[in-house]
């Protein structure tokens, strides 16, 4: 027989008094981390939300219009709504006690269970109230109903009062709660005036038929804060209002926003399953967000109905690729389309399922289904809508989907193979870093300028090409003319991704192309030149922003130890007159790169941390313009030359020979 039978007695007794009974709401003060998710700032300011997503739910359900909140000195915070108010007649199971109180002191009672007196709904009442009333020193509940007026008052939880009728009441009607976060659970802290400013905005925004009314005293907002003392948070236009606000001047791939909203369709019973309201703009750069919500409650971690908000934006833009026979689009992944998205999406629907208490993630697995079809058919209708816009967006969306597959071939695949380098032309000074990843290519005109650059370099990352002055401008020369040019070619074959049919962006050797000429009118030329060559021959460079301009002084100005540098006459005369009149100055000028020193140089051009690089782009708006910029200056036709000179010769001050 084990041990387990064999052992004695144990010394220490364990009965039935041992067994502790948490009754009422001390289980919320005991452990208020399982309600709340814990006691810091985040958890108090949890304690506002659950009051306000009581009067959101009047409001969504259409019986209040009207919601204030008001933050008083004493950490005290009071929510008031045109509501119906909280029933006060004596409760069919607890007859001593009104429905108020048991709302307000039994956990999981009130009205939204059932799904008759709230078809959707964020809050619980027994949940949400409750557990605010468990955690506040002091708690006041107010309800105005059939011209009356009630109150009842509890401290943590308990109640102080029985429910009172205070008199009646005219043009009045809704529930108004104040209360006052026990400092012995939030160990004395504060409400936020901005972070509840916020709260508001956020509603007010997710349910464009409410006003919410915002009032702070003033000496509870700092000298600097943006936050108002006073408010009235009314959006017509819902979550496009909101998002609008949040992009801009963003710059975006579309026109417009894209937003709607969408009812579901009626359940078995037919009954009213809800419905979606969103806001999307695809922007060009910067950081991607989506905001989701249930029932107006934010949902950071997401849940099932983001899981069909996916699947919609995905399986629409794949199908609308096949439609315009672009096969392309079928490396498309969810991925591709929200990490350049900014997006706010908010959800409807009947008895909500959070994971936790804290309602940070949604779990209704019908939200999915509903989500999804919604959804994709407005998605389809949107992209059908208008075609143009609709073929801008796949095609951008198609350049992050080849984007992504590139990063992981550079990160799987070495960047070059000994005998790839073999084949590199013999005057390029090579990098020594095996991926694409972080390097760079100069090309730089002649052979002095190039030993500078080389010597300048950081051998790891920075590669040196040196080109033999005025390149072919292949605007106007003949493809065979191209074939035959050395420099050309040395050019294509360093960078490695090839031209034409053989290009392949996957195959660049380098992150990024900079051009490096001189500060003078024949270094501007050289990088024309250049320009050209990668707009016509090598375009995706240019799209997928691998193609810079370096920025080297023209002037060095230097009084003692002191060197400052200036790009170009302007910069030089506006410099020299911060120094003081009459200072003994040194100004030189840069006869070119290759006469510049290499510290000077590193310094000034070819340091990451301290350079200046301009990035060589072609927006799509622009794109017609710049087309027909190129052929009037580098194209075939002199006489397109010819009037652009005469046409802005007028506005040339100064010829630097």
């Amino acid at each position: 027989m084990s041990d387990l039978f064999e052992s004695g007695p144990s010394k220490e007794s364990y009965g039935a008094k041992d067994i502790e009974v948490l009754e009422g709401l001390e289980p919320v003060r005991r452990r208020p981390g399982m309600y709340i998710g814990g006691t810091d700032d985040a958890a108090l300011h949890h304690l506002a939300a659950e009051i306000l997503d009581n009067s959101m739910d009047e409001a969504v359900a259409g019986h209040a219009s009207i919601i204030e909140m008001s933050l008083e000195p004493g950490n005290t915070l009071t929510v008031r709504d045109n509501g119906r108010g909280i029933p006060v007649d004596p409760h069919p199971k607890f007859k001593n006690k009104s429905a108020l109180e048991v709302i307000l002191t039994t956990l999981h009672s009130g009205g939204k269970f059932s799904g008759k007196a709230y078809a959707t709904s964020g809050g619980l009442h027994g949940v949400g109230s409750s557990v605010v009333n468990a955690l506040s020193s002091a708690f006041t509940a107010e309800v105005a109903r059939d011209k009356k007026l009630y109150r009842q008052e509890f401290a943590k939880g308990i109640p102080v009062t029985k429910l009172i009728e205070a008199g009646p009441i005219q043009n009045r009607r809704g529930t108004t709660i104040r209360f006052t976060p026990d400092t012995e659970i939030f160990d004395g802290k504060q409400f936020s005036p901005a972070r509840l400013y916020k709260l508001c905005r956020s509603k007010a925004y997710l349910f464009r038929g409410v006003r919410i009314k915002w009032s702070c005293d003033p000496g509870l907002l700092k000298a600097d804060s943006e936050t108002p003392a006073t408010a009235e948070l009314h959006f017509p236009g819902g979550l496009r209002d909101s998002l609008a606000a949040d992009l801009g001047a963003t710059p975006q791939i579309l026109p417009e926003i894209w937003a709607g909203e969408a009812k579901f369709p009626v359940g078995p019973d037919g009954s009213d399953q809800g419905k979606l309201e969103w806001a999307c703009a695809w922007i060009e750069r910067g950081d991607s967000s989506l905001d989701t919500y249930c029932n107006t409650v934010p949902t950071p971690l997401g849940g099932t109905h983001e899981a069909g908000f996916r699947a919609a934006l995905l399986k629409g833009l794949r199908a609308w690729a096949e439609q315009r026979n672009n096969k392309r689009g079928a490396a498309i992944i969810a991925d591709d389309i929200l990490g350049c998205l900014r997006a706010k999406f908010s959800l409807f629907i009947r008895e909500p399922q959070f994971q936790g208490q804290t309602k940070e993630k949604l779990t209704n697995p019908e939200a999915t289904r509903l989500t999804e079809i919604s959804l994709r058919d407005r998605f389809d209708h949107f992209l059908a809508g208008d075609p143009t816009n609709a073929d801008n967006l796949l095609a951008f969306i198609i350049e992050r989907a080849e984007d992504r597959i590139r990063r992981k071939e550079l990160k799987d695949t070495p960047r070059k193979s000994a005998t790839r380098r073999l084949r590199l032309p013999g005057k390029l000074a090579d990098c020594s870093t095996e991926n694409a990843e972080g390097t760079e290519i100069f090309l730089v005109e002649g052979d002095s300028a190039g030993g500078s650059a080389k010597q300048a370099r950081n051998r790891n990352t920075q590669a040196i090409l040196p080109l033999k002055g005025k390149i072919l401008n292949v605007a106007s020369a003949s493809t065979e003319k191209l074939r035959q040019n050395q420099e050309l070619k040395d050019l294509i074959e360093a960078l490695g991704c090839g031209v034409g049919q053989n290009f392949n962006r996957a195959n660049l050797r380098y992150e990024r192309i900079i051009i490096m000429t001189d500060a003078d009118v024949d270094g501007a030329h050289i990088a024309s030149l250049l320009m050209t060559f990668f707009y016509r021959e090598l375009p995706e460079l240019i799209r997928h922003g691998h193609v810079y301009l370096a920025q080297p002084p023209l002037y060095r100005i230097v009084q003692g130890a002191k060197s400052i540098y200036a790009m170009d006459d302007a910069a030089r005369e506006k410099l020299i007159k911060t120094f003081k009149p009459g200072a003994k100055l040194e100004v030189s000028r840069f006869k070119g790169l290759g006469e510049m020193p290499p510290q000077v140089l590193k310094e000034t051009t070819m340091d990451p941390k301290k350079r200046t690089l301009l990035r060589i782009t072609n927006p799509p708006e622009s794109r017609a313009e710049t087309s027909n910029m190129v052929e009037s200056l580098m194209g075939k036709r002199p006489e397109l030359r010819f009037a652009f000179i005469q046409e802005n010769a007028g506005s040339v001050t100064d010829i630097d020979i």
